[in-house]
């Protein structure tokens, strides 16, 4: 099988055993960009509560966001833990989408997807899995977003070395499958699915894990 029937296997593996997730789950453009920063080093449940309490004030906007300072923006996301380093990268985000792109979230979305991947990286405290995020969930945009979770997977399948790098582990998808923004999300919905479920950390579940090769689903 080569690699690129493998990714698809192993996609259709986990497709079958969970079915569709819908990644990213936000009312609008903004929510799934504040997400993707807040969702740095802490969990889901956490972000809900920060962006339901910035909804809730009424500031979830980029009117509202702007018009905060770094230690009010704070407040309102502690929830979400790093929460004064995370309202500083917040803040930062929206100076450059204001300054390079007239403070329109759009505008940055509808540039060339490479030209906005670049804009996002120059901005202090984004890197490429929370600017790859933006731009596959906000923007519609086909890049595969990697993470610590595919990392795991995926190296313990050998399918990528256990020092692999961030770019290395992107192009093992990029090059071998469709360029397809709803199926990276969904891809990598299920990923991260599996890694939480199965390929735990400490004490993985493996026999048990769709992609055990004992198991067909």
């Amino acid at each position: 099988m080569n690699r690129a029937a493998e990714l698809q296997d192993i996609y259709d593996r986990l497709y079958r055993f969970f079915g569709p997730q819908n990644w990213w789950p936000a009312e609008s453009k903004l929510e799934m960009v504040v997400g993707a920063v807040l969702t740095q080093n802490t969990n889901w449940q956490n972000v809900c509560t920060a962006i339901d309490r910035l909804r809730a004030e009424g500031l979830l906007s980029y009117e509202g966001l702007s018009g905060l300072t770094v230690d009010s923006l704070a407040f309102f996301i502690k929830s979400s833990g790093y929460y004064n380093l995370k309202a500083k990268r917040l803040k930062n985000l929206l100076q450059m989408i204001a300054e390079v792109y007239d403070g329109s979230l759009d505008n940055l979305l509808q540039d060339d997807p490479w030209t906005a991947r670049e804009s996002l990286l120059l901005v202090k405290g984004i890197g490429p899995e929370t600017a790859d995020s933006i731009l596959l969930y906000a923007g519609d945009q086909p890049f595969f977003v990697v993470d610590a979770y595919t990392h795991r997977v995926f190296s313990r399948h050998n399918l990528v070395a256990d020092d692999c790098d961030y770019e290395t582990l992107q192009n093992l998808f990029m090059d071998n499958l469709s360029h397809d923004a709803h199926f990276f999300g969904e891809y990598h919905a299920l990923i991260v699915l599996t890694a939480k479920e199965f390929c735990k950390k400490n004490r993985p579940l493996c026999e048990k894990c769709p992609l055990f090769k004992g198991v067909v689903y």
